[in-house]
């Protein structure tokens, strides 16, 4: 009864929170890494201005605590959802916590691909979005795919926080039940499923990244 009545529920709200939230994380960390890569110093297209903006706009929402950044984004979160509580209201949080993370991420991996490869694209007159698209990205997807391992699992944490100021799923179900109504048999269920779930995400990751590199 506890489980099918209280805990499946949350852990349904839970999935679908980190789901969405990560399908527009790594549109938006994927589009914000892009435009860092080829802006930069050393990029396909250098421009300062651009970098310094783009660079300066991750760097702030990466310095926000989430629990900060979500009830200071509450205006835009109503204005997007509706609403302020609910799983949906929690996405919007979810999105720009993750987005500066995974975006530095996606960056970084841009950054590992062999310059020489890159030149050896431009040598045969290849376009920018031809290399990052055919030779970038082919050359950094299986570390992408450890970062977005690290991003989803990153997502669940603030889920978890979410919870705390109504963002349902699990994090909700452990501040009502294990912390005010002191059952503590439902913290620790709560605990066990979100380290269940982690440990399937970073298996799935690993294993995907060990395919790709083979």
């Amino acid at each position: 009864m506890l489980f099918s009545d209280v805990l499946l529920p949350a852990l349904l709200e839970t999935l679908y929170m980190v789901i969405v939230s990560t399908m527009f994380t790594v549109i938006l960390g994927f589009i914000a890494a892009v435009g860092l890569i080829i802006t930069g110093p050393k990029g396909l297209k250098p421009n300062a201005l651009i970098y310094k903006s783009l660079n300066l706009v991750v760097n702030i929402l990466r310095s926000f605590p989430f629990i900060i950044l979500m009830i200071s984004i509450f205006p835009l979160t109503k204005l997007i959802t509706g609403t302020t509580i609910g799983t949906n209201a929690a996405i919007v949080p979810l999105t720009l916590g993750a987005a500066p993370f995974a975006a530095r991420i996606i960056e970084s991996a841009f950054l590992e691909v062999d310059y020489g490869i890159i030149e050896a694209a431009k040598s045969f007159g290849a376009k920018n979005y031809q290399i990052i698209l055919n030779v970038m990205l082919k050359e950094a997807m299986p570390s992408i795919v450890l970062g977005i391992t690290l991003t989803i699992i990153n997502i669940i944490g603030y889920s978890a926080m979410a919870g705390t100021i109504g963002g349902g799923g699990l994090g909700d179900v452990a501040v009502k039940y294990g912390y005010y109504r002191f059952q503590s048999d439902v913290m620790i269920y709560t605990v066990i499923i979100l380290i269940a779930i982690v440990q399937i995400i970073q298996a799935l990751g690993n294993l995907l990244y060990s395919k790709m590199i083979k």
